[in-house]
């Protein structure tokens, strides 16, 4: 009993610390965040955050790059994956390529989107009928695919997201 009140306090100290540098880099990366004016325009659209935000810019880096806006989903591997042999031709999960913490932060927003303003925006909406259709998880995935297509517009036009 007597051993394990310094294992505790050392614990309790070591929690501290991380909990303080936690909130330091924290409120570094809202400062960024903050001072970039993509990510403040992208932060126009319900359901998506700082770490979205600054997630998306950084994985897109130049907007350009892309000929069409629905080029975003497959290089974030939010498109189904294809199977084609003779006959059979199936499509299977999403593809999972491209950057795996910006297509979970899209897939967090989305999900977002859908639950928490899904009656006051446009793709709330449109989330909502696919749900109705194909199920939670998949209507999620579309969501955010559809997401990510209307970030990298309003990107590229530098209008603010519109809810209806």
């Amino acid at each position: 009993r007597d051993g394990i009140k310094p294992v505790i306090g050392i614990l309790l100290d070591t929690w501290r610390h991380l909990t303080t540098k936690i909130r330091e880099l924290d409120r570094n990366i809202q400062r960024q965040v903050n001072q970039d004016a993509v990510c403040r325009l992208l932060m126009t659209v319900p359901g998506v955050g700082v770490i979205t935000a600054a997630s998306f810019r950084t994985a897109v880096d130049d907007p350009s790059r892309f000929k069409h806006v629905s080029d975003i989903g497959p290089f974030l591997g939010l498109t189904p994956r294809k199977y084609q042999s003779g006959e059979v031709d199936r499509n299977g999960t999403i593809s999972k390529q491209g950057n795996r913490q910006t297509r979970s932060m899209l897939y967090e927003a989305s999900l977002a989107l859908l639950k928490r303003y899904g009656k006051e925006t446009s793709l709330g909406k449109w989330g909502a009928k696919l749900e109705l259709r194909m199920g939670l998880r998949k209507a999620v995935v579309a969501l955010a695919r559809k997401l990510a297509t209307v970030l990298l517009s309003m990107w590229r036009s530098g209008e603010q997201f519109r809810c209806a």
